[in-house]
């Protein structure tokens, strides 16, 4: 069996392998099971709240 790559053959592959790695990445991303950690991530912003407004004076009582 006689098999010629050449540059467009390879090109071809590892174009299949991006688009492979790109839905597994989406699958993953979309995924019921990361629902939590990406809503904990979302809010990581608004956890600093407390530290910014005591750096300024502010106290919460």
């Amino acid at each position: 069996m006689d098999i010629n790559m050449d540059i467009n053959t390879l090109r071809g592959i590892s174009t299949a392998l991006a688009l492979i790695a790109f839905i597994a990445v989406w699958v993953w991303a979309w995924s019921g099971k990361r629902k939590r950690a990406f809503d904990e991530a979302a809010n990581l912003p608004f956890a600093d709240e407390d530290i910014d407004q005591q750096s300024k004076g502010v106290h919460h009582e």
